[in-house]
């Protein structure tokens, strides 16, 4: 009875591993759709088992973080993956923060490649790789590791008014991540909130924006560049 149980509880919540899934970018030959999809439904396996009602916390909120959860998990522990992404982006930081630091002002795409020696194409890449980062974890693409935050704490502490968790964030660090966001342009800050605080699909953002899901991806993968370089800038400041 337990089992039969188990498996429509399952069958009814596919829909939620599906979007999980669906909103993780892993661009390697290591992983196909279907085994992050496999590896979110023991997630969501695991999150009907302890769930627990009594704490008044929506299934499908538990639920959402333990399936994400084990399927970052499951990309993590190939952490290669995540070297070679960082290593890459060594080079485009050291560029943007150099060519800022002379001008005094944001770095243009075109003085990037200029600087780079690439094409707006390879550029394309590199801010594909930034997406691919932060749809892992934004965390140690935005912060450093001493800090405890996510665009998506600040995006929904703005909506909410704040609650237990955030009330534990460090305040000197979401008043500096709030300004950052607040420099991007509207469309920047559209699609911040549309990725973190309604938690659209790249698919879903493109349709919105009226652009391709590769383009979505390059944007997004720019806003993080951005607002990393707004959270240096004002570290340097009090430095």
């Amino acid at each position: 009875m337990y089992e039969l149980d188990m498996e429509k509880q399952v069958l009814k919540y596919l829909p939620l591993v599906e979007k999980v899934v669906a909103r993780i970018t892993v661009k390697s030959s290591d992983y196909e759709y279907e085994d992050l999809f496999n590896t979110g439904v023991i997630g969501l396996m695991d999150a009907l088992k302890k769930y627990d009602p009594r704490k008044k916390v929506p299934f499908e909120s538990y639920a959402y973080v333990r399936i994400r959860g084990t399927v970052i998990d499951e990309i993590r522990s190939h952490g290669r993956l995540s070297r070679y992404k960082f290593d890459n982006l060594n080079h485009y930081y050291a560029a943007k923060q150099e060519l800022e630091q002379q001008l005094k002002r944001e770095a243009t795409d075109d003085e990037i490649c200029q600087k780079l020696g690439i094409n707006q194409k390879k550029l394309n890449d590199i801010y594909d790789s930034l997406h691919y980062m932060a749809s892992i974890s934004l965390e140690d693409v935005l912060f450093s590791s001493e800090q405890s935050m996510s665009t998506q704490d600040i995006l929904r502490d703005k909506k909410t008014g704040g609650d237990a968790e955030s009330a534990l964030l460090k305040q000197e660090t979401v008043t500096e991540l709030t300004a950052a966001i607040s420099k991007l342009t509207e469309r920047e800050q559209l699609v911040l909130s549309l990725y973190y605080e309604q938690e659209l699909t790249l698919k879903e953002i493109g349709l919105v924006l009226d652009v391709s899901i590769a383009r979505v991806s390059q944007i997004h993968g720019r806003v993080i560049a951005k607002l990393r370089g707004y959270m240096e800038a004002q570290d340097d400041s009090r430095n």
